[in-house]
């Protein structure tokens, strides 16, 4: 069914001068001038066709015409704001749906949720792929992490610095193949003696004795420091890196507020 357009604002103003049956009060309640008020009130009665006040001896007075509608609309104002609150519903909401590599889920991101919900043992978390191209609001993300030169037309900021390291197990030799993984495919223009589907493969692989990788610090952080790969060279700065990312609107939130100030801490 075909909706009336309908006059919001002019059923706005009415709706506060019948309270007050005073344009001037109205006026002052909506922070607009009383000739506004007379305005707003008159191309509503040229729109309706009907008379909404008359002027009397003791002051303004409804028209049986306005009488009329009046319950209506003030219930509709009260939907009105109904459904608002309902949509804002979601700011205060302790579940967050997160796209993350897996790979960066593991080494970097995991630890740091569990130490977030420590300190918020109400929130809950809803993991999905990281896939670059993930619709936020197909899938009802709140976040996003995606490894790429910048937040795009995003919001969003850097999760760390953007270094990439080169490693391989504490026995391989310095000229062993490399293993190559969608971010680097082609590490150092060198052989690839071994290919995988992320970084955090790769590493594995490294650590396996299979060559070494060149990947991103953040992820093999934890893989050297247990010894189970030693790095090759000094870290190189990267031009992509990982950033935390969402539409404005997800950004403004007071719950990823919170967990973007955390995270970035």
């Amino acid at each position: 069914m075909k909706r009336t357009h309908l006059p919001l604002n002019g059923l706005r103003v009415l709706d506060a001068a019948a309270r007050h049956l005073s344009f001037t009060r109205a006026a002052d309640e909506l922070a607009v001038t009383p000739a506004a008020v007379g305005q707003q009130i008159r191309a509503l009665e040229d729109l309706l066709g009907v008379v909404l006040f008359r002027r009397t001896s003791k002051g303004l007075e409804l028209t049986d015409e306005a009488i009329a509608g009046l319950d209506a609309i003030r219930e509709g104002f009260l939907r009105f704001e109904e459904g608002v609150q309902a949509m804002q519903a979601g700011q205060s909401s302790h579940v967050y749906t997160i796209a993350c590599p897996r790979d960066f889920f593991a080494a970097w991101l995991s630890p740091r949720l569990a130490a977030f919900r420590a300190g918020n043992p109400q929130m809950r978390f809803s993991l999905v792929g990281g896939d670059a191209d993930i619709d936020f609001t197909e899938a009802n993300l709140d976040l996003a992490v995606r490894w790429a030169e910048g937040p795009g037309e995003l919001e969003g900021i850097a999760l760390g610095q953007p270094l990439m390291v080169t490693v391989a197990a504490p026995d391989a030799a310095p000229d062993c193949p490399w293993i190559g993984w969608p971010g680097d495919p082609a590490p150092g223009g060198g052989d690839v003696g071994f290919s995988v589907g992320d970084a955090g493969t790769a590493i594995s692989a490294a650590s396996a004795g299979l060559g070494r990788a060149h990947v991103p610090y953040q992820l093999v952080d934890n893989a050297i420091g247990m010894g189970r790969v030693v790095v090759q060279g000094e870290p190189v700065t990267s031009r992509k890196g990982y950033w935390l990312v969402a539409p404005l609107p997800q950004w403004r939130q007071k719950k990823v507020k919170e967990l973007v100030a955390a995270l970035s801490a």
